[in-house]
């Protein structure tokens, strides 16, 4: 796999919107760094429920935006989606929780899957994306950053699966806002899942 694009957003408000969200992300052409919050130069308006150390980067995998192009029945550049990268040969439901994306200096690992928000909508253009998006089944990577350093584009990355448990990142889209039994509830926290998640799943 080679990373495809890194993307950066600025802070800017949306049509019919009156907050500034930074979903609006474009491709850089040069090296970016990276430390323990994301893409340095990177801007994360919503922090209640965006960004953090547990989600400081989200990415997207080309195999997975080439479905949503013919599925939209359009062309979707880099950074339409909000992701920060676009990983070359990379389908985002074959991404377990823990998996890594080891770069030449930085190093990753899937935490959580990009929930949709009216944002993303109001981004994308269609009042009911929040509901074709849950129903796709294909979400977006969220990882934490475990090692820092410098990305740039085309450069190559290797995919190390998580040696435990596999729990697919997009089984947890699929069951957002559903009740655990205590198996799987306790089978979710063993994972190196996002802080948020966690939060959500031992109080359940």
């Amino acid at each position: 796999m080679k990373l495809a694009a890194i993307c950066l957003g600025r802070p800017e408000i949306l049509q019919g919107k009156s907050y500034k969200t930074g979903i609006n992300k474009m491709p850089v052409k040069g090296p970016t760094l990276v430390d323990r919050a994301g893409l340095v130069g990177d801007s994360v308006c919503n922090r209640k429920h965006h960004g953090g150390p547990d989600q400081a980067i989200l990415l997207e995998g080309e195999l997975t935006m080439a479905w949503w192009s013919r599925h939209i029945g359009r062309e979707l550049p880099p950074g339409i989606f909000g992701e920060n990268l676009r990983i070359d040969a990379l389908d985002g439901r074959d991404v377990c929780i823990g998996d890594r994306f080891v770069f030449a200096e930085v190093v990753l690992q899937a935490t959580a899957p990009r929930i949709p928000c009216a944002t993303f909508a109001a981004r994308m253009g269609e009042h009911d994306f929040v509901r074709r998006y849950l129903a796709a089944g294909r979400p977006g990577i969220y990882c934490r950053v475990l090692r820092e350093g410098v990305l740039e584009p085309g450069e190559a990355v290797r995919f190390e699966p998580y040696e435990g448990d596999r729990v697919p990142v997009a089984d947890l889209l699929l069951g957002a806002g559903e009740r655990l039994n205590p198996p799987d509830r306790f089978r979710l926290l063993a994972l190196p899942i996002a802080e948020r998640l966690r939060k959500r799943y031992s109080t359940v």
